[in-house]
């Protein structure tokens, strides 16, 4: 590529100006219109033009071009809110649809200081792994580094990733598992792989772990990964082994990024997590059986481990990112009916139980039947009316492997699955023994004439929701299977008639359970959601919700942490949610699981600060607890159990919590982080939004253009904005109906947004699109009452005659690595002010809003007007010396900020870096001291 066609360079090609893009090669230019955005570039092949490509320049204001204070102003924000490829720190902030916290910037911090990105992430749950893994990807992307990335994550988060990607870091990615894969791979050349010819991608653990897919996935991954929950590749057990090898293939070879997500690292098997640790570093296996806390490794290991709690997040001074959590509790006793009901039911259950068969198989059945009657019955009688419809497994034994199966089965089905791999099954377990087929027939038959009116379980439910609704709460109620989910959104549409009561179960796929739970913010009814723990994971509903509701109880603590994970996470907007958690007084089983395991949960979390898993053999814990319930009879009802045997079985599973409490607690000590501090990322943070705008920006720029192009935002009584787009121009409108935007009713500035706002951010295609059109107006030199580029006016904010020149430059920056050299365009928008005493000043951000929204204190004459705008148009030939000098200063800057940020660099390649000159002088504003004040 000839040197006058670098990137950031400008041509006159198709009479018309344009700015050369760094995708240019020798024959190929990629040129974006001047004055336009980046997002469609536009392929010029030299050699094939009528007329040559030849160099130009941009063109300085005119007299012509005069305008007011105000369309100086928004002329400057628009090039500013225009700005993709901005100068500053970190190359990424001008492509990301989220402007992060400070906090979510130490992970790539870090990961820029290592040469190969090797990263666990394992930060509390509702902090933000998520946008800390995009930012990650996409800083190393608009670097040149990669250009090609994979998610692996369990197949229900699938959607949600590719939803992320695509609305937050503008990477259009595409879903690989069994559904999806046929459809891809058609049309692909042979040779070709979806890994191949489909950069993006987001693959289904479970559909890439097989050895027949894996061993070509290894070969065709791209060099960055993200895992997502990452814990549950760690082990090496049955079931889990084929994951663990995926990820150990993965991380084989030594120039593969590889980034770990998880909330639960240490998930109480010691194994597991050193095997998470070694995928980072081999030599972080070592660390197993070392105890000493100044060992060379776990400093090594400090550079590669994040791990915050919500309270390390205080420390960061930001207001108020997470709400306040209140916890209640709502207990029922069942009576009439409904007890009678349920006592029948738990006296069947112990029958099982206490059966004399003749194989471990039966015995194994037996223990299973009973236990999914027990957990059925808890939720509701339609619940336990489907598990008694089926019988839990239809084959015939034929060995004791038989049973190990049937143990499988069953700690999926009836069990909420281990600490680290919790299942989403909501389908009732079958609990049928063809022996019993007329007595379990009269059980049906009697739990379903059963009232709901006459539910106290669900009366207590709608006493405990009232309250909630009526002090403006979002509720979303939780229950464990589809049978009892359909019951209470029926029931409860009768009760709360002003609600849009809606039945989320896995019984719809992902895509449906989303497109349900979007379709919720355009209800005429504020929304009252129920849902099986289908929705406990994959699907964040803070945007809509800020109160959950455990209508049954889980087996395990982790679920209960992430369903109610669910609303209290980054980006709620209320600052309290509520968690309330229902329970049975009289309830045998929802007793033993309340008090031996989610009291103990709850105060351990508590007193660490982090959620801790169920010790080890998390099964046995639970079948042990029951066995409790099963063998236990009162003295009204026959033999009592060994009273003393239970309470050394209890005793022995409160030290197991203690144990894991310890291991935690060493844990947290051993692995303590000698992370980032906000002072070494708060400075960087600052310098990548003064170049590129922050919200408040954004929402001084849509604001201004939307008055002054006839539709005004109408500012609303509970937050955020109704817009009015179809009143903008003609020709604008045609643009918003193209990309799809004109549906947008209501919008707000700051994330969280108010309810049923979009988010309007710097690289929102709204704003691009405002951004685009003023500014191009501005360049053909017409609506100068709208956007100008030139101005004059009175006003008592300066005491000498200041003049403020607009400039934009752009720098060309070259990465030189393995002998490739790769080429960044960086621009930036400044304003530098000249007195008339000829001394002149870089003006800090503030200082140039601050001037450029100066109170006019009284008219400018034309003539006078003109003549100052002449003066100092004249005088830009002098000036341009210094604005070169102003340019190649910025230039090494650039230079500096990217060598300080990105440490590991220097190991692998060399920066260069120059200023593309001219500089462009965008606008020319001329303060003229009120005489008045002398």
């Amino acid at each position: 590529m000839s040197a006058q066609f670098s990137p950031g360079s400008i041509v006159r090609a198709r009479r018309r100006e344009w700015v050369v893009l760094p995708q240019s090669t020798e024959h190929n230019l990629y040129l974006r219109p001047l004055g336009s955005g980046e997002d469609m570039p536009t392929l010029v092949v030299p050699a094939l033009e009528r007329e040559p490509v030849t160099a130009a320049s941009f063109p300085s204001p005119t007299v012509e071009q005069i305008g007011t204070q105000t369309a100086g102003l928004l002329l400057r924000d628009a090039l500013m809110l225009k700005l993709r490829a901005g100068a500053g720190p970190f190359r990424s902030f001008g492509n990301i649809a989220v402007e992060p916290r400070a906090y979510q910037l130490v992970p790539l911090m870090m990961a820029l200081k290592q040469e190969v990105v090797r990263l666990l992430i394992a930060d509390d749950v509702g902090i933000g792994k998520t946008i800390e893994a995009g930012l990650i990807a996409r800083e190393l992307m608009d670097r040149g580094e990669i250009n090609a990335l994979t998610v692996l994550c369990p197949p229900h988060l699938c959607e949600q990733w590719q939803e992320e990607l695509q609305n937050r870091f503008h990477i259009d990615a595409v879903v690989v598992r069994s559904a999806t894969a046929n459809r891809l791979e058609r049309g692909i050349p042979a040779g070709g792989s979806i890994f191949t010819e489909y950069p993006f991608t987001v693959v289904s653990l479970d559909f890439i772990k097989s050895k027949t897919r894996r061993d070509a996935f290894a070969e065709q991954c791209p060099d960055f990964v993200i895992v997502d929950e990452a814990h549950t590749c760690s082990r090496t057990g049955q079931g889990r082994q084929q994951r663990y090898e995926l990820l150990r293939d993965l991380a084989a070879k030594a120039e593969r990024h590889l980034v770990m997500l998880t909330a639960t690292p240490h998930s109480g098997d010691e194994e597991a997590f050193y095997n998470l640790l070694a995928l980072l570093s081999p030599d972080f296996a070592q660390l197993k059986n070392e105890t000493r806390t100044d060992h060379p490794l776990r400093a090594k290991l400090a550079n590669h481990f994040v791990q915050r709690r919500r309270q390390d997040i205080d420390e960061w001074k930001e207001g108020s990112l997470f709400p306040d959590r209140e916890v209640a509790e709502a207990p029922y006793k069942l009576t009439g009916d409904w007890n009678g009901i349920f006592q029948e039911v738990l006296d069947y259950a112990r029958e099982l139980v206490e059966r004399e068969t003749e194989s471990r198989y039966q015995m194994r059945m037996n223990w299973w039947a009973a236990l999914a009657l027990l957990r059925c019955i808890s939720s509701s009688p339609q619940a336990a009316v489907r598990a008694l419809g089926r019988r839990l497994d239809n084959a015939q034994e034929t060995s004791d492997d038989d049973a190990e199966e049937l143990d499988a089965q069953g700690l999926a089905s009836v069990l909420d699955g281990t600490a680290d791999e919790l299942v989403l099954d909501d389908v009732e377990p079958g609990a049928a023994q063809q022996q019993d087929i007329e007595r379990l027939t009269q059980l049906i038959a009697r739990a379903e004439k059963l009232s709901g009116s006459a539910d106290p379980k669900l009366q207590t439910l709608v006493q405990a929701l009232k309250p909630l609704i009526q002090q403006g709460f979002h509720p979303v109620v939780f229950c464990r299977y589809i049978a009892t989910a359909d019951y209470l959104a029926a029931e409860l549409a009768k009760v709360f008639t002003d609600r849009e009561v809606v039945s989320i179960t896995g019984e719809l796929a992902p895509s449906e359970r989303e497109a349900r739970i979007a379709a919720l913010k355009d209800a005429d009814k504020a929304p009252l959601l129920v849902a099986t723990d289908c929705l406990s994971e994959g699907i964040n509903l803070q945007d809509q919700f800020t109160a959950v509701v455990h209508y049954d109880l889980s087996w395990n603590p982790t679920r209960h942490e992430q369903r109610e994970g669910r609303v209290d996470r980054f980006g709620q907007r209320a600052p309290k949610v509520k968690a309330l958690m229902l329970y049975g007084e009289d309830n045998p089983i929802d007793g033993a699981v309340l008090q031996v395991i989610l009291r103990k949960a709850e105060n351990i979390r508590k007193a660490l600060g982090v959620s801790v898993p169920m010790p080890e053999d998390d099964d046995r814990v639970m079948n042990a607890i029951l066995n409790t319930v099963l063998l236990r009879r009162d003295a009204t009802s026959g033999p009592t159990g060994d009273l003393f045997a239970e309470q050394q079985m209890l005793e022995a599973l409160d030290v197991k919590w203690e144990s894991a409490r310890e291991k935690a607690k060493k844990n947290q000590t051993l692995f303590a982080q000698g992370r980032l501090k906000p002072e070494q990322v708060m400075p960087e943070w600052q310098k990548a939004f003064a170049v590129l705008g922050t919200e408040e920006d954004v929402k001084r720029f849509v604001l201004a253009a939307c008055e002054r192009l006839g539709a005004p935002l109408d500012p609303q009584r509970h937050g955020g904005y109704r817009a009015p787009l179809g009143h903008l121009p003609k020709e604008l409108v045609e643009r918003l109906e193209r990309l799809d935007l004109l549906h947008i009713k209501r919008v707000d500035f700051h994330y969280p947004t108010a309810e049923r706002c979009e988010f309007l951010h710097r690289t929102h295609p709204l704003v691009g699109q405002l951004a685009d059109y003023l500014a191009e107006l501005a360049m053909a030199g017409k609506a100068n009452d709208k956007i100008a580029r030139a101005g004059a006016l009175f006003t008592q904010a300066v005491q000498t005659k200041t003049t403020i020149y607009l400039l934009r430059l752009r720098s060309r920056l070259t990465i030189t690595r393995t002998h490739q050299a790769r080429d960044l365009l960086a621009e930036e928008a400044l304003a530098l002010a000249v007195e008339s005493g000829g001394a002149n000043r870089l003006l800090p951000k503030e200082q140039a809003l601050a001037l450029m929204q100066s109170a006019v204190s009284k008219e400018l004459p034309l003539e006078r007007r003109t003549r100052e705008l002449q003066q100092a148009l004249d005088a830009l030939p002098a000036l341009m010396p210094q604005f070169e000098q102003l340019a190649d200063d910025r230039a090494q800057s650039l230079l500096a900020d990217h060598r300080r940020v990105r440490e590991a660099a220097g190991s692998r390649g060399s920066y260069s870096v120059s200023p593309q000159l001219p500089v462009d002088v965008m606008g020319v504003y001329v303060l003229v001291p009120d005489v008045a004040l002398f």
